[in-house]
């Protein structure tokens, strides 16, 4: 190792170390951090944005940078952590820092807006925040420059090398096969008995269940934990220390049980990179399409399957026995997967919840090249909804209010779930190559290999090798939406008997 690359690497762990430092507040920020301790939080929050911007844009850094391209022999890891430290270099020296750090402070009270907005289902209250989260992003997006769209340079921050072009066409694609679809399995005869789902199952019988499943995914306890918060999520501190969250509903156990299962995919993703990563900064996932389609192949393929249930129903009937001792597997099978538009995107089936994200997109873009204004957005989210799914939300909380995304400036976020449930199918049609026993793996609780090819093919790598590149090495291919839209068919055909 040359002396260049030494400085480089301990510049990274300092860095890191406020990323983790960064990280753990905003972890007790949504997990039951008193509400009267915002001020003192969006201070530290700024401080330690300050702190991490500084570095990123630091001549040092691009010295370091600058010195180590000279040189001729780089390992793969190695290359890549400068090309990323380069990258990130480049777009924040281009914002100003007191328009970055004046963001940074928004952000933290624009969440508070968004929850007390929320709670009293009323947009009037978070506007004003999201119209200045909006022109702050529109603003960063011209100091970043863009290329067709401005949208595109906000999709790159979280799935580099897809843009407008390739979203309208795949999106497109999806409303064009799954609209219909959903409306044939509306009007269909043959519907199921979810009386049984909406039982009071007592929220800390939920809770051991939650720990019960994850501990069955693989999950490290030992590196991790379970919390509850408002919005799920998972969070990663760094591979040895993974959090997961999840969101309780005492008389709808889904809720908690699939969005614990979604948020353990995220987890276990983190969890399995590299440690050898850490000092380079890649420890982390490589876009967030990929990252969404690890928790969602978790979710969906083997969470909402007929032969994980033919071996985890008789773990949930210990858990709660007076509500399912009536329900057979296939009927519970069939409750559990019913295909039914709702308002809430987190609590949307497989089969309409594509469309809860293309919804976003399209708004989102129009936001960004002008032709939507935030005070229009309640009004063309209740008509999109009731294009797409045929309901309208009754007030602001279960819709435009829905997702705590927008309160962080999250911007070109929503369309990486999308890619997730393709990549997802995707992957899980090589994996079904590749394991022609998988049924029974996942009948027999046997998911250890499962989780060890995913390890193998994805979760090692964290940063190193780039979305496109990943998805290439395992399908052959890029971004195509035939496999999701086969298995939906396939599937909610054979269950509503089409």
């Amino acid at each position: 190792m040359t002396q260049t690359e030494e400085k480089f690497l301990e510049y990274l762990k300092r860095k890191n170390h406020f990323e983790q430092m960064l990280g753990l507040v905003i972890w007790d920020a949504r997990t039951g951090a008193p509400a009267g301790g915002v001020t003192q939080r969006a201070e530290i929050m700024e401080t330690l944005s300050s702190e991490l911007y500084e570095m990123t844009t630091s001549g040092d850094l691009k010295d370091l940078i600058d010195e180590l391209k000279k040189e001729q022999e780089q390992s793969e890891i190695l290359s890549r952590a400068i090309e990323e430290a380069e990258k990130a270099y480049n777009q924040n020296t281009k914002i100003p820092v007191d328009d970055y750090l004046a963001f940074v402070k928004l952000q933290t009270n624009a969440e508070v807006k968004w929850e007390e907005a929320k709670e009293k289902n009323d947009f009037e209250i978070f506007k004003p925040y999201l119209q200045e989260i909006v022109a702050f992003k529109k603003r960063f997006v011209q100091y970043l420059g863009y290329e067709q769209h401005p949208y595109n340079t906000l999709l790159d921050q979280y799935e580099p090398g897809v843009f407008t072009d390739t979203l309208d066409t795949v999106f497109a694609t999806i409303k064009e096969h799954l609209i219909p679809l959903i409306q044939k399995v509306i009007h269909a005869s043959d519907q199921p008995d979810t009386s049984f789902l909406f039982k009071s199952f007592p929220k800390e019988k939920q809770e051991e269940l939650s720990k019960s499943f994850l501990n069955t995914m693989g999950y490290n306890f030992n590196k991790g934990r379970l919390d509850e918060s408002v919005h799920p999520f998972a969070i990663g501190i760094n591979p040895s220390d993974v959090r997961v969250t999840t969101k309780y509903n005492e008389q709808d156990f889904r809720v908690a049980l699939l969005g614990t299962i979604h948020e353990g995919g995220h987890a276990l993703y983190e969890q399995n990179i590299s440690e050898e990563l850490i000092p380079y900064g890649l420890a982390s996932g490589t876009s967030m399409g990929i990252h969404e389609s690890q928790s969602l192949f978790w979710e969906k393929f083997i969470g909402q399957s007929y032969p994980f249930w033919e071996a985890m129903y008789a773990d949930l009937t210990t858990f709660a026995p007076a509500q399912f001792k009536h329900v057979s597997l296939q009927d519970f099978y069939f409750g559990l997967n019913e295909a039914k538009p709702s308002m809430i995107r987190i609590e949307a089936d497989e089969l309409t919840y594509c469309l809860h994200i293309i919804l976003r997109y399209e708004l989102e873009k129009g936001l960004f090249e002008g032709s939507i204004e935030v005070e229009d957005l309640p009004k063309l989210w209740n008509e999109k909804m009731e294009e797409y799914l045929g309901i309208v939300p009754s007030n602001d909380g279960e819709g435009v209010l829905q997702d705590v995304h927008w309160s962080s400036g999250d911007f070109g976020y929503f369309p990486s779930y999308a890619l997730g449930f393709i990549y997802a199918a995707q992957i899980n049609e090589v994996l079904k190559q590749e394991f022609p026993n998988f049924e029974e793996l996942v009948r027999t609780k046997q998911l250890e290999p499962i989780r060890v090819w995913l390890t193998e093919r994805i979760h090692q790598y964290g940063a190193v090798k780039k979305p496109k590149d990943l998805i290439e090495s395992i399908t052959g291919g890029g971004i195509d939406p035939t496999p999701l839209i086969q298995y939906l068919t396939e599937k909610y055909t054979k269950l509503y008997r089409l």
